[in-house]
C-alpha cells in the first residue's frame, strides 16, 4: 500500500468495502468544508451515492466537479486533493482496477477530476 492511497492519506474520509485480486471498492463520505491531503487514484469506476460539488486540484491545476446522484464516471489514473465546495455531504463509490492502463501519461498532463467516459 502505497503512502499516497487515500485510504492511509485520509482514513476517516475513505474506506474499503471490497478486494480482490482484481479490483478494491472505496466507500467516500465527506461534509461541506472537508478537504482530502493529496492522494493517488488508479484507473477507477466512480459511484455517486449523492448529489454533491467539490473542486479537485493537482499540479497547479483546477476543476469544478457538479455531479448528480446515481451518476457513474470513468476516473483516469491521477493524483489530485479533493474540497467539498457545496452545500450537501459527499457519498460515492470508487470501484479502482488494479491492472495497470494501457497509456503512461504524466501527472500534470494527465487526468484530473470525473470524466464521462
Amino acid at each position: 500500500m502505497s503512502s499516497q492511497d487515500p485510504t492511509i492519506t485520509d482514513p476517516r474520509l475513505y474506506r474499503v468495502v471490497f478486494e480482490n485480486e482484481r479490483v478494491r471498492v472505496l466507500e467516500y463520505r465527506d461534509k461541506p468544508g472537508d478537504q482530502t491531503h493529496p492522494h493517488r487514484h488508479p484507473d477507477s469506476v466512480m459511484v455517486t451515492l449523492s448529489a454533491f460539488t467539490r473542486r479537485v486540484s493537482a499540479h497547479g491545476r483546477e476543476v469544478d466537479v457538479d455531479l448528480a446522484a446515481g451518476e457513474v464516471r470513468w476516473l483516469g489514473a491521477q493524483e489530485h486533493v479533493g474540497h467539498n465546495t457545496g452545500a450537501t455531504d459527499t457519498h460515492t463509490i470508487f470501484v479502482e482496477l488494479k491492472e495497470a492502463g494501457p497509456v503512461s501519461v504524466s501527472p500534470s498532463d494527465g487526468p484530473l477530476g470525473p470524466g464521462a467516459g
